[in-house]
């Protein structure tokens, strides 16, 4: 009898837990402990005003004079703390930064994808869709991811200086052409002897002045 009065006893006191632990959710509040994945850009106790875009909320005014100085007012988001230059904990804070949009920034301002599968030397000069992403300490007005195209700008290791040096010392075997991938070419000054001299000299101004380039379309190194 007793024996089966202990597990009475225990599966009584498991259901008092079960019905304390919503009371003590709604007491606290119901508030998570999951941190948000922007905190992880967010240095902790920096100033505010160096805060990446990420961490922070602003008021932007977009019928600002482009070019022209602005000030905006920001707030942290939830999780984040900084400080000001006094090293004083703060919320509420204004930033200084030029009035234009991200898609109107500096090249050194943003990052875009790259494309290894248009010809770089071609004329005219392709270009290609990209994707660009503004850097997280850079703030502008606007998505801070857009379209942009972008002229091909890629290479894939050849040299300059190697693909001369082999155009004049060894062009007439087509040592030059094999070497920038265009083994037709190469094949073609190897049995002419280097078009009896004649291709080898042109290979050799064509090369220098760089209208000649790898066969995959890519920018010498």
């Amino acid at each position: 009898m007793a024996g089966g009065v202990r597990p009475l006893r225990g599966l009584r006191a498991l259901c008092r837990v079960l019905l304390f632990l919503p009371q003590f959710c709604i007491l606290s509040g119901g508030e998570s402990t999951e941190i948000p994945p922007y905190v992880m850009k967010c240095p902790s106790n920096g100033l505010c005003s160096r805060l990446p875009a990420d961490c922070i909320d602003c008021t932007t005014n977009f019928s600002c004079i482009y070019g022209k100085p602005v000030t905006f007012d920001c707030a942290v988001k939830p999780s984040v703390t900084c400080v000001d230059q006094d090293f004083k904990s703060q919320k509420n804070f204004i930033i200084n930064m030029t009035c234009r949009f991200c898609w109107q920034l500096p090249e050194t301002d943003y990052e875009c994808t790259n494309s290894t599968s248009c010809m770089t030397v071609s004329c005219p000069r392709q270009r290609y869709p990209a994707n660009c992403t503004v850097r997280d300490h850079i703030h502008c007005l606007g998505n801070r991811t857009f379209p942009k195209m972008l002229y091909c700008n890629w290479t894939g290791g050849y040299k300059w200086s190697t693909a001369l040096a082999l155009s004049i010392t060894l062009g007439g075997f087509g040592a030059d052409r094999f070497y920038l991938g265009q083994w037709r070419e190469g094949l073609g000054k190897l049995f002419s002897f280097g078009g009896l001299g004649i291709w080898t000299l042109i290979d050799v101004l064509l090369i220098g002045v760089g209208y000649v380039g790898p066969a995959d379309g890519s920018l010498y190194i």
